[in-house]
């Protein structure tokens, strides 16, 4: 068991909050179209590699091909070889982390895939990560300005220079450089975030509300648009670059594993089905 301190326990509190109300809207559009779809929640633990656990969050829909919205809240202790790659652990190895990881694929080409997560981290240091990034097999060019106008103006309420830092952060990490191809048309993405734990905060759930705000009427926008073929070969060869880039590149999939975390809920990014040619 872990014990938490009062900045832990309100971010922990706030993700599951988060949680639980992304799933809400995601059911709900499911219903607009008489599905009955609804996540199955799965709770795991990490004994006895160290404390904490979580909970993955599934469903499998009309709308939502597959979605999982995660919630975790760990602790332990980092091997010396990746301490020394993670912020702060390089003196001492010991950590806490609680976030929220959420992917979504969508049935319907025409509706962008999209990734969120929000996280806070203690090792020496203290500090948020997280961001949104939008992930279209086929991409509307005015479903790209929405998605990062509303991720702007999160940042903007807190300091002009966010958007334009974390957009380039967002730009050049979602990149796949065996393909020398981004990964969508990108949002936003920072982390080591380490100002004011309350300033921070209140910009972490900016984040979060602007994501909950912004992504499901892009899914009502386009989920019954008309496709063929030709669109759902173009998303699944897409999604094929998808799973290249979570499984070689990304951080998060990486710290998973390497913490102990469960093996399904960090593998719950990948989609139901892709392609390679």
């Amino acid at each position: 068991m872990i014990h938490l301190d009062p900045e832990q326990q309100a971010a922990r509190d706030w993700f599951e909050s988060l949680r639980d109300r992304i799933c809400a809207a995601f059911e709900a559009i499911e219903r607009e179209i008489g599905s009955d779809a609804a996540f199955d929640y799965a709770p795991w633990d990490r004994e006895p590699a160290g404390g904490g656990g979580g909970v993955r969050g599934l469903m499998k829909g009309r709308v939502f091909e597959k979605v999982g919205v995660n919630v975790s809240t760990v602790g332990g202790t980092f091997e010396p070889q990746f301490a020394a790659s993670i912020h702060g652990a390089g003196e001492n190895p010991e950590f806490f982390a609680t976030g929220i990881s959420l992917v979504a694929h969508m049935a319907n080409p025409h509706a962008p895939a999209v990734h969120m997560n929000c996280r806070f981290l203690t090792t020496t240091k203290r500090w948020f990560g997280g961001g949104a990034d939008l992930n279209p097999a086929i991409a509307y060019p005015e479903d790209t300005e929405a998605f990062h106008a509303r991720m702007q103006a999160a940042c903007d309420a807190h300091d002009p220079a966010y958007y334009p830092r974390f957009k380039q952060w967002a730009d050049e990490y979602f990149y796949i450089p065996h393909r020398k191809v981004h990964r969508g048309v990108g949002g936003i993405f920072f982390d080591h975030l380490e100002n004011d734990f309350t300033d921070d905060f209140v910009f972490v759930r900016d984040v979060g509300e602007a994501f909950l705000d912004i992504f499901p009427r892009i899914v009502r926008a386009r989920m019954a648009t008309p496709a063929t073929e030709a669109d759902r070969d173009a998303m699944l060869a897409f999604r094929g670059r998808y799973v290249e880039f979570n499984l070689v590149h990304d951080r998060g999939t990486l710290f998973g594993l390497k913490t102990g975390g469960n093996i399904d809920a960090i593998l719950m990014s990948l989609p139901p089905t892709a392609t390679w040619a």
